[in-house]
C-alpha cells in the first residue's frame, strides 16, 4: 500500500490528555528524563490511537495545519500519528514529516531551569520525547523533508541543532494566510526557500482565514481569540492585535472535537476577557456568557476549561467574575476542599503576576495593568485575588525571576507581595526570565541558576512552600522534610552554594522562628515593619483576606 505523502506528529508529552491536566506538559518540560519514572506516571505519556494507527488527539496547532492540508490533499495523503506509529506510515512516497514543537528542548520560561535543579546538561522529559521523533530510524531510512513548526520551533535554531536533527525547514509565525504557497514550495523542493521561514506580522491572518479543524485536539482546545495587544515586552502574543473568532467558528471547532470523543472543551486565549471586547479592553460579559452556554449545549460536552486571563478587568469590573462564575465553575473538572460550590468545583485560569516591583512593572509590562498604573499593581493583585477566590476561581499565577536589571530591592518588593498573598487560594509558580523569540526582549540574556541571589532563591522556594501547603497539605510535608535536607547535602550545596540552604529549609517546612534571622520574610509577621513595605502609603490596601470595599474603580478613573 502506498505511504501517505505527508505525516504529521507531536511528542507524547505535548499530545497527552492524561487527567485533563495542562500540568502534564509543564512537568514534562521541567523534570529531567533520567528521573522521569520517579515523578511522572508512565500512563501520562501514553496517547490513544484509532484502530488504523492515526492519533485520536494532538495539539491544536497540528489540527489547524492538517485542516489546511486537507483543503488540497486527500485524507489518505495526510496522516497524523504518534511517534510509535511513524514506521507504520512513513514510507518511500512520504515527502514531508511535519513535527509540532511547543517546547521541544524544554527551554521556554522556567522549564529548562527547573530541570537544572538536578544538575547541568540534563535533558527534560519533553526534550527526550521530542528526540524519539527526530531520531526515529524510519526518518533516516526514507529521508522525507523534516519541517518543524509551533510556538517552540525557534528553540532548535537558537540551540544550533538543526543539522543534528536533519531539519529542512523551521516555520516561525502564524502560517494560515501563506500556508498554501509555502507548503507547495516545500513539496516541490524549491532550493530558494529559506531554511528558517519567518512569517512577517504583515501576513498575520484574519480569523476568517483560519480553518475549522477536522479532528480532535488535545484537551479539546478551541481558540476563542488570538493575540492580545497589551504590549508586555517578554511576550509574543502581547505584540499582536487581539482578534476574536466568530461564535459559529468556535462552535464548529467544539463540535468537531465532541464528535470524536472529547468530553471537555478548553477555551484557549491569551486573555479570555478579550473575547468580543469593547473599547479599551472592556470585557463583553454577555458575549462570554453566551459562549459558555453555547459550548456546553453541544452534545457530549460535560466540562469546560479556561486558559489565560488578566487581573486588571477583575478589579475594574467588580461584577464580571460574579456574573461569569455560574456558567463556568460548576462545569469544571477541577475540585478543591475549600470551594464553596456545592460540588467543590473550582477553575484555575492562568494569570501572569510577574513581579511586585512597580519599577520593573512600568518598564516591561505596564499595559498589563491598564487602566491602573504600575504603582497600583500590588493593590490590583490583592483585590483581584479576593474577588476571584470568593467566586471559586483559584488561579495559576506565574512570576518572573531575573527580569533584566532586577535589583535586590525589586526582589524584596516581590517578596512583600508574596507575603501579603498568604491565605490566597491558588498556585504561585516562579519562572526565570528567558528571552523568547518574536518579543521585544529576544536579545536579552537569560537568567542562569548559578547567578541567582539569595533573595531570588527565597522567593522561589517560598512560592513552592505556599503551593505545597495549599494543594498538598500535611500529608505531603513529611516527604519534603526528609528529602530536602538530603538534596541540599548531596547536590544543592555543590550546584548552587550555601545561599539556598535557608530558602530550602522554608520549602521543607522549617519553623519560621528559626528562619527569621536568616531570611528577608518572616511569614509569621514577627519582624514586619513599615520600612519593608512599598512607599506608596496612600495606595496601600490591607493584607489579603481583609481586602473589602476598596473602590478600585474610582482609583482607575
Amino acid at each position: 500500500m502506498r505511504s501517505p505523502l505527508i505525516v504529521l506528529t507531536a511528542s507524547a508529552s505535548e499530545a497527552s490528555e492524561w487527567k485533563h491536566s495542562i500540568w502534564q506538559q509543564m512537568v514534562s518540560a521541567g523534570i529531567p528524563s533520567k528521573y522521569g519514572r520517579k515523578f511522572i506516571n508512565p500512563e501520562a505519556l501514553k496517547c490513544e490511537s484509532w484502530p488504523d494507527g492515526r492519533a485520536k488527539y494532538v495539539p491544536n496547532g497540528i489540527r489547524v495545519v492538517e485542516s489546511l492540508l486537507l483543503r488540497e490533499y486527500d485524507e489518505s495523503d495526510v496522516v497524523t500519528c504518534y511517534h510509535e506509529n511513524l514506521e507504520k506510515f512513513v514510507g518511500p512516497e512520504t515527502r514531508v514529516v511535519g513535527i509540532h514543537a511547543h517546547n521541544p528542548l524544554g527551554i521556554s520560561y522556567a522549564t529548562d531551569v527547573y530541570s537544572k535543579l538536578a544538575g547541568e546538561n540534563l535533558m527534560p522529559v519533553n526534550a527526550a520525547e521530542f528526540m524519539k521523533i527526530v531520531t526515529h530510524p524510519v526518518l533516516r531510512k526514507y529521508r522525507p523533508k523534516i519541517v518543524i513548526g509551533g510556538p517552540g520551533a525557534w528553540q532548535l535554531e537558537k540551540a544550533g541543532r538543526l543539522d543534528e536533527f536533519n531539519v529542512d525547514h523551521v516555520i516561525d509565525g502564524e502560517i494560515e494566510r501563506v500556508f498554501s504557497q509555502i507548503f507547495k514550495r516545500i513539496i516541490d523542493g524549491d532550493p530558494t526557500l529559506e531554511r528558517i521561514i519567518r512569517i512577517p506580522k504583515t501576513d498575520q491572518p484574519t480569523v476568517e482565514e483560519i480553518p475549522i479543524v477536522r479532528h480532535r485536539s488535545t484537551f479539546g482546545v478551541v481558540e476563542i481569540t488570538r493575540g492580545c495587544g497589551r504590549g508586555c515586552q517578554f511576550c509574543s502574543p502581547a505584540t499582536k492585535v487581539g482578534r476574536s473568532f466568530p461564535l459559529d467558528h468556535i462552535l464548529a471547532n467544539a463540535h468537531a472535537n465532541a464528535v470524536e470523543g472529547a468530553t471537555e472543551i478548553m477555551l484557549a486565549s491569551e486573555d479570555m476577557f478579550l473575547y468580543e471586547q469593547g473599547p479599551n479592553f472592556t470585557p463583553n460579559t454577555d458575549a462570554l456568557i453566551n459562549l459558555f452556554k453555547s459550548v456546553k449545549a453541544i452534545p457530549g460536552i460535560e466540562t469546560l476549561q479556561t486558559s489565560h486571563i488578566t487581573m486588571a478587568p477583575v478589579v475594574r469590573y467588580p461584577d464580571l467574575i460574579e456574573q461569569l462564575s455560574p456558567h463556568v465553575v460548576p462545569f469544571s473538572h477541577l475540585h478543591h476542599e475549600h470551594s464553596t460550590d456545592p460540588n467543590k468545583c473550582v477553575i484555575d485560569p492562568i494569570i501572569g503576576l510577574e513581579t511586585g516591583s512597580p519599577r520593573l512593572f512600568d518598564t516591561f509590562m505596564k499595559g498589563k495593568a491598564y487602566p491602573y498604573k504600575a504603582h497600583q499593581w500590588r493593590d490590583v493583585v490583592l483585590k483581584g485575588m479576593e474577588i476571584l477566590n470568593r467566586n471559586n476561581w483559584y488561579p495559576f499565577c506565574t512570576f518572573i525571576i531575573g527580569l533584566p536589571g532586577e535589583t535586590d530591592e525589586d526582589t524584596k518588593l516581590s517578596l512583600d507581595l508574596l507575603y501579603e498573598l498568604q491565605g490566597a487560594k491558588g498556585m504561585f509558580v516562579p519562572t526565570w526570565f528567558v528571552p523568547l523569540e518574536n518579543t521585544r526582549m529576544q536579545k536579552k540574556e537569560s537568567v542562569k541558576l548559578v547567578d541567582m541571589t539569595d533573595l531570588q532563591w527565597e522567593f522561589f522556594f517560598t512560592c513552592w512552600r505556599y503551593n505545597i501547603d495549599f494543594y498538598g497539605g500535611s500529608r505531603s510535608r513529611w516527604q519534603w522534610q526528609m528529602g530536602v535536607p538530603l538534596y541540599y547535602q548531596m547536590m544543592g550545596k555543590k550546584l548552587f552554594g550555601k545561599g539556598i540552604k535557608y530558602p530550602l529549609a522554608r520549602f521543607a517546612g522549617a519553623p519560621e522562628r528559626i528562619l527569621r534571622r536568616k531570611l528577608y520574610l518572616d511569614l509569621t509577621g514577627y519582624k514586619r515593619t513599615p520600612e519593608l513595605m512599598p512607599a506608596f502609603e496612600k495606595e496601600i490596601v490591607p493584607a489579603f483576606e481583609t481586602v473589602k470595599g476598596l473602590n478600585m474603580v474610582e482609583a482607575a478613573g
